[in-house]
């Protein structure tokens, strides 16, 4: 059997068949933790947004590849949930607009399509982590591309689109400190390597079953998604490109155009003045967003083919900040009468903390963070419900922030996202909300406030591990600082207690505990009576957030 030609409708069933052998297999791409926590979630997130790609495909299967393509990207894009979810959304979104002209597609024109996936990713992340899904899909991209220029045939070359990443994914502990000292393989990867599966079997006539595979040993397992964000940490120097540019051009009508518009010359030709681009165009207006040097040329560019609109200049480097795009100093926005000024938008896990943020001003809190994380869509919903001029957003969790930034490049508002990477940060952030003062300045003091906490967590292992000096059995209690196990105990309050004598110190003066669904009312009067006797002059106030999985959350400034 060989295919020479892919049109819509056999990719549609690809792409269909790809979601669903990775739904099946969602629990144990979450299982792929370096962290034994409860919250493993990148098969989760990956599963929730290829299947929204997956119903919009459905919605739209037709002849013209490039037309499913596009409800593809839509989907996924809305869908997008995690950093693993945006990955693989961007991923496809490079794919899609590589053949949206076309009706079908040669071999050529799909492995050169898979290329262009990996393009567009790489350019969504400001410092890509290698060892994660990025490789996998770089490397496997390559060897399609090589294998086009012996063979047109569509199945050969998926085929070693398929081996390649199976390799890749097992060379993932050696691009990676911390998959190495497990002794195991990124989850992304894992979850890639899955809708690979499902688009081969579906070339090839096959179908995969709905049960999961056989679970890999432990040293196949790993999940770099929840030791480090693919974003990492940045420091202010690193910055090539140090304006965050936004804008959409409303293009002008067919009679009075100058320059009729051609998205392909017009994002090549934008690609010059910097990176991390993002053009999304329709029949009315094209939105665009770069990091530039220069973002007046950039203006002026767009200017060509029609009126600017929704502008907004960003200086990325007046900031100190860690993740990137963080830095917001408006420039121009249209405004809306009935708005208020600012809104905010925050995610919490459990009714108690959702009612903490609201009681310090939040005006929207989306249910999520560990284990489920919120989508681009659902995240754009809750910023057009606050129904504000200025809406800043506190994702409280590493793997929501890149969700939060294409929330922010795909909205019509004018939204500031404050990297907030656990709930304490969050909460720090928002009491450093100041509704009197100048948006800059707000951005600024909530952005330094999450310099000034530090976070404890208390959690048990779901399996036996051995990471960072620490051989951990499965139920264990295990306290977490700042990201990282330096306890376990048997015991829940003795784990806390230790927590805090690592995390407290001279310097410490405000301790805020946030106990979770699983803890007693003795139990919190023990660990309050453990600090009042140890530390005296320390601060206590304690939360019931009625969160799930994390007995503790401790918050210390």
């Amino acid at each position: 059997m060989s295919i020479t030609a892919l049109d819509g409708k056999r990719f549609a069933e690809m792409v269909i068949q790809g979601a669903n052998h990775l739904s099946a297999n969602a629990k144990m791409v979450d299982a792929l933790n370096v962290f034994p926590v409860p919250d493993g979630d990148t098969g989760t997130n990956m599963n929730l947004s290829m299947t929204s790609g997956a119903k919009e495909v459905k919605n739209n299967v037709q002849e013209h590849i490039g037309k499913v393509g596009a409800a593809l990207s839509k989907g996924l894009l809305m869908g997008a949930r995690g950093n693993s979810g945006v990955i693989l959304s961007q991923l496809f979104r490079g794919f899609s607009k590589a053949v949206e002209s076309k009706s079908a597609i040669s071999g050529k024109d799909f492995a050169t399509a898979l290329e262009a996936g990996v393009e567009t990713a790489y350019k969504a992340v400001m410092k890509p982590v290698e060892g994660t899904i990025l490789t996998v899909a770089k490397d496997s991209a390559k060897k399609g591309v090589q294998a086009a220029q012996t063979s047109n045939d569509i199945i050969v070359i998926m085929e070693e689109v398929l081996k390649e990443a199976r390799a890749s994914l097992k060379r993932t502990p050696e691009l990676l400190p911390v998959l190495k000292e497990v002794g195991v393989v990124d989850s992304g990867g894992q979850g890639l390597v899955f809708v690979y599966e499902g688009f081969l079997a579906e070339l090839k006539g096959e179908k995969l079953p709905d049960s999961p595979s056989a679970m890999p040993t432990m040293n196949e397992l790993v999940s770099a998604e929840h030791h480090k964000s693919v974003q990492g940490h940045i420091n202010t120097e690193d910055i090539e490109f140090g304006y965050c540019t936004e804008f959409m051009v409303r293009f002008e009508t067919a009679k009075t155009a100058k320059n009729p518009f051609n998205e392909g010359e017009f994002r090549n030709d934008l690609s010059k003045y910097g990176d991390s681009l993002l053009v999304i165009a329709d029949e009315d207006v094209v939105k665009v967003h770069i990091h530039s040097e220069q973002p007046g040329e950039v203006l002026t560019y767009g200017q060509r083919y029609g009126n600017l609109i929704n502008m907004k200049i960003e200086n990325m480097r007046q900031q100190h900040s860690n993740i990137v795009g963080e830095t917001h100093t408006p420039l121009v926005a249209e405004r809306a009468q009935d708005q208020k000024e600012y809104g905010i938008v925050t995610v919490s896990m459990g009714s108690g903390i959702a009612d903490l943020f609201k009681s310090i001003g939040a005006h929207a809190v989306i249910e999520g963070g560990q284990t489920m994380n919120p989508s681009t869509e659902d995240i754009v919903k809750a910023v057009k419900q606050v129904n504000a001029k200025k809406v800043f957003i506190l994702p409280n969790n590493k793997n929501i922030i890149m969700a939060a930034e294409q929330a922010r490049e795909v909205s019509e508002e004018e939204i500031y996202v404050i990297p907030s990477k656990t709930v304490p940060q969050g909460l720090s952030a928002l009491l450093a909300f100041n509704p009197s003062a100048e948006v800059e300045a707000n951005e600024a003091s909530m952005k330094d406030a999450l310099q000034h906490v530090k976070t404890g967590q208390i959690t048990f292992a779901v399996r036996d591990t051995q990471i960072d000096g620490l051989e951990i059995e499965k139920d264990d209690f295990m306290g977490i600082a700042e990201g990282k196990i330096v306890v376990k105990n048997k015991d829940k309050g003795k784990a806390a207690e230790d927590l805090l004598s690592k995390m407290l110190d001279e310097d410490s003066e405000i301790l805020t505990v946030i106990y979770g669904e699983d803890v007693s009312e003795d139990e919190v009067n023990s660990l309050t009576q453990f600090v009042e006797e140890n530390y005296g002059d320390i601060e206590i106030e304690i939360h019931n957030g009625q969160q799930p999985l994390y007995s503790f959350i401790f918050s210390i400034e």
